[in-house]
C-alpha cells in the first residue's frame, strides 16, 4: 500500500511536471501559416522565470519567463517559404514541436452569418461540389475559432485546428474567405493563412473591447451604465426583463395562460392589438424587439364578396422566419419550418365567407430574424382568378418569449471580443477582412462611430500600426420593404460603411448587384471574395487595378438636370443594360418628395432628372433595403455603392445601442 503522505508528494511532483511545460496558445499548431516580412510574435507560458527556447526556419531565440510564468518573443522577418518545423522547448520540460509550419499572408477573417458561412455545410454556396472538387490548394490554410462568449477577456481559446486545404477539408472554410485567399494565391503563389474569428447573427458591439468602449464619447455612459453581471444569468435575466417591458408597453401584457389558444379564431377582438407592417422582420420595425426571439401571431381581416364567398383559394405569404401555423377563419390551412420557403396554402372550398374573413400566422423565431420578410408583391390570395393583396398593417401579439438563461453573443459588449479576438493577439497578420452589418440595420446611424471604433481598436491593441481592414458592403435583400419613401435600414447601414473608408488603410467591396431579395446569405460568395481580393492585391501586393466601382464624389446643378461625378470610374461608367438604361436613381426637390428618375451616363458623370421635377435638389441611387435593380458600374464590372446627396433625416438616427438590443 503507497503511504498518504507519498501520494500526496507523488500528486505535488506531477502537478508541478505539468505546470512546468512550455505551452503556446492554441492558435499555434501543426499546418500554421506565420507572416512573412514581418516580426513575427511567438508567446505562451512556463513555470515562473523558466528559460524558454523557440527555434525555426535557421533561427534560435530565448527568452525567460516571467513571474506569472509568461514569456515572448519575436522572430525575424522571413521570405514566404515552408514547410518548416516550429521547435520550442523549456528547462525544465520537454520540446513542443508544430509541423508543416508555412510561412506567408495571413488574415483576419471575421464578422457575422455571411463570413461563416461554409462553402458547403448550411451554407452550399453556388456550385459547391464543383468548389469542393477543385480545391487543391496546399499552401492555403484555415483555422475556425470556436464560437465562445465571455464576460473577461481571455487568454486562449478552447479548441481550433489548422486545415491544410483539400477536397476533404475545403467545405467546411469559410466560403468568402476562401475566395479571397484563392484570388490571391493564383496571383502571387504563396501561403495563406485564414483565420476565420465568426459568427452568425452577431453585432458589431460585441467584437469591440471595453476599453474602447470607455474611451468613446458615444458609448462611455452605456459601458458605465452597463446592469453588473456576477455571471451570465444575470445578464440573461436583465436582459429578459428590459424585453418583456418594451413588449407590455407595446400591447399592455402577455398572454394568461391558455389564452394563445383563442388567437386563431375569427371572432377574437383583436381591436387594442397593436400593428406592424409586413412584411418584414420585427426586428427591423422600429418598435424596440430586435432582441425578440419567440412567438408573435399575426392577424389580418379582410373582406370577401358574396361572388367568391365558399370558393377554393390560395393564399401566398413569402418566406417567414422561422417556422409558422397558419389559419383562414380558424381552419389551419397550413404550417412550414423553414426560414426561406415562401409559403403556399390551399384555402379549401367553404372556408371563406362572405364580408368579413381572418387570416392569422403564427410565428415562431428561434433565433436572428423573425416575421414574414419577403417581397410585397408574393403576399397575396388569391381566387377566382383574381389576387388580394395583403402586404400592409396586420395586427400582431407577442405571445410567448423565448429566452434561454445561458448568454448569447449580442447579450452585452465585447462578449465576443473578450473570447474570439483578445486570445489571437498578437499573433501577426497581414490584415483583416470583415462582412457584417445585418444586425446592425436598426442602429445603421450610430453604425457611423460603433464600426470605426471596432477597426481602430484592433489595431491598436494588435500594435501592427493601420493594419489593411477590408469590408463588404451590405448585399441587396429585401429587410423591410424599404426605400427612401418610408425609410431603408439597409441603406443607411451601407451609407454609414461608405464613410468609414474616411479612415486610413480601409477598402469596400460593393456587392448590391449579387444579392438576393429573399435570402440574406446570398449564394455568390465567388465574387464577394475576388472584390475583396482585387482591393488587397492592388493596396498590399502591388498588382495594380481599378479595385472598387464608382463612388459618388460630388454633384452640381445644369438647370431641371443634375449631373454626378464619381471616383474609381475606371476605364469609364457603364451599365449592363442593353440598350444603356440606369435604373436606381432618384431625384427629390424641396419639398423633400422622392421620384423615380431617368439618367444617362455621359462621359465618366451621370446625368438625371424627372420631368415634374423642375429645381431638383437631391439625388439617391440604390436607396432602398434590395438594391439588386440599381445598375450602374464601371467597365471593369464593379458596382457603383449606392448613395445620396442629402443629409436629411433617416430612421435610425434616433436609435441607440443598449445592452442586449
Amino acid at each position: 500500500m503507497i503511504k498518504k503522505t507519498s501520494l500526496l508528494a507523488f500528486v505535488v511532483f506531477m502537478s508541478l511536471s505539468l505546470y512546468a511545460d512550455v505551452r503556446l496558445p492554441r492558435i499555434f499548431g501543426d499546418n500554421m501559416v506565420l507572416q512573412r516580412d514581418k516580426p513575427v510574435a511567438v508567446w505562451g507560458w512556463a513555470s515562473g522565470g523558466e528559460k524558454v527556447t523557440v527555434r525555426f526556419n535557421g533561427q534560435t531565440r530565448a527568452v525567460k519567463a516571467d513571474k506569472q510564468g509568461r514569456w515572448s518573443l519575436q522572430l525575424d522577418p522571413m521570405s514566404a517559404g515552408g514547410p518548416y518545423q516550429l521547435a520550442v522547448s523549456g528547462s525544465k520540460g520537454p520540446d513542443k514541436t508544430y509541423a508543416n509550419v508555412m510561412v506567408g499572408e495571413v488574415w483576419i477573417c471575421s464578422g457575422q452569418s455571411n463570413m461563416e458561412m461554409p462553402i458547403a455545410g448550411w451554407g452550399k454556396i453556388n456550385n459547391y461540389q464543383q468548389e469542393i472538387a477543385a480545391a487543391d490548394y496546399s499552401a492555403i490554410r484555415h483555422i475556425k475559432i470556436p464560437n465562445k462568449v465571455a464576460l473577461i477577456p481571455q487568454d486562449d481559446i478552447s479548441s481550433g485546428d489548422w486545415k491544410v486545404c483539400s477536397q476533404q477539408t475545403a467545405g467546411d472554410f469559410s466560403a468568402t474567405a476562401y475566395f479571397f485567399a484563392r484570388e490571391i494565391y493564383q496571383k502571387l503563389h504563396i501561403p495563406i493563412g485564414l483565420i476565420n474569428t465568426s459568427w452568425g447573427g452577431t453585432m458589431v458591439e460585441t467584437w469591440t473591447s471595453r476599453g474602447a468602449f470607455e474611451q468613446s464619447d458615444e458609448f462611455k455612459s452605456m459601458i458605465t451604465n452597463m446592469p453588473a453581471a456576477e455571471d451570465m444569468k444575470t445578464v440573461a435575466e436583465q436582459k429578459k426583463a428590459a424585453l418583456v417591458k418594451i413588449v407590455t408597453g407595446l400591447q399592455g401584457s402577455m398572454p394568461a395562460a391558455g389564452e394563445e389558444a383563442g388567437y386563431a379564431s375569427a371572432d377574437l377582438d383583436d381591436s387594442r392589438w397593436p400593428h406592424m407592417k409586413v412584411p418584414g422582420t420585427w426586428e427591423n420595425a422600429g418598435l424596440g424587439l430586435e432582441a425578440l426571439d419567440g412567438v408573435v401571431w399575426f392577424r389580418k381581416t379582410i373582406d370577401i364578396s358574396a361572388a367568391d364567398a365558399g370558393k377554393p383559394a390560395v393564399l401566398d405569404l413569402g418566406p417567414v422566419d422561422d417556422a409558422d401555423e397558419t389559419y383562414v377563419n380558424g381552419v389551419k390551412v397550413g404550417a412550414t419550418n423553414s426560414y426561406a420557403e415562401p409559403r403556399h396554402y390551399n384555402i379549401p372550398a367553404g372556408v371563406l365567407k362572405t364580408g368579413r374573413n381572418v387570416i392569422a400566422v403564427r410565428v415562431l423565431d428561434t433565433g436572428g430574424g423573425g416575421g414574414m420578410h419577403g417581397l410585397a408583391e408574393e403576399m397575396k390570395l388569391s381566387i377566382a382568378g383574381h389576387e388580394l393583396p395583403l402586404a400592409g398593417d396586420w395586427s400582431f401579439r407577442v405571445a410567448e418569449i423565448k429566452m434561454e438563461v445561458a448568454m448569447g453573443p449580442n447579450s452585452a459588449p465585447s462578449l465576443l471580443f473578450n473570447a474570439m479576438v483578445n486570445p489571437l493577439l498578437p499573433y501577426t497578420i497581414r490584415g483583416a477582412i470583415w462582412y457584417q452589418g445585418e444586425a446592425n440595420a436598426g442602429r445603421a446611424y450610430q453604425y457611423r462611430k460603433a464600426f470605426p471604433l471596432m477597426i481602430t481598436d484592433w489595431r491598436s491593441r494588435w500594435k501592427e500600426g493601420d493594419f489593411p481592414f477590408y469590408f463588404v458592403q451590405l448585399s441587396s435583400w429585401n429587410a423591410n420593404n424599404g426605400n427612401s419613401r418610408q425609410g431603408s435600414t439597409w441603406a443607411e447601414l451601407r451609407e454609414a460603411q461608405t464613410m468609414t473608408l474616411s479612415l486610413p488603410n480601409t477598402g469596400m467591396a460593393v456587392t448590391t448587384d449579387i444579392g438576393d431579395a429573399k435570402d440574406i446569405h446570398p449564394k455568390d460568395k465567388q465574387d464577394v471574395g475576388k472584390r475583396l481580393a482585387y482591393i488587397a492585391l492592388n493596396n498590399v501586393y502591388g498588382q495594380t487595378m481599378e479595385y472598387s466601382g464608382p463612388v459618388y464624389k460630388s454633384m452640381q446643378k445644369d438647370g431641371d438636370k443634375v449631373v454626378l461625378h464619381f471616383d474609381h470610374t475606371g476605364n469609364g461608367l457603364s451599365t449592363p443594360d442593353i440598350y444603356g438604361y440606369l435604373r436606381g436613381f432618384e431625384v427629390a426637390g424641396d419639398d423633400h418628395q422622392w421620384h423615380y428618375a431617368k439618367a444617362s451616363i455621359e462621359g465618366n458623370t451621370v446625368v438625371v432628372w424627372q420631368s415634374g421635377v423642375t429645381n431638383p435638389v437631391a439625388v439617391r441611387y440604390g436607396w432602398s433595403d434590395y438594391a439588386g435593380e440599381a445598375n450602374l458600374f464601371n467597365k471593369e464590372g464593379l458596382a457603383a455603392a449606392p448613395f445620396r446627396t442629402d443629409q436629411w433625416k433617416g430612421v435610425t438616427e434616433e436609435v441607440k445601442y443598449a445592452v442586449g438590443k
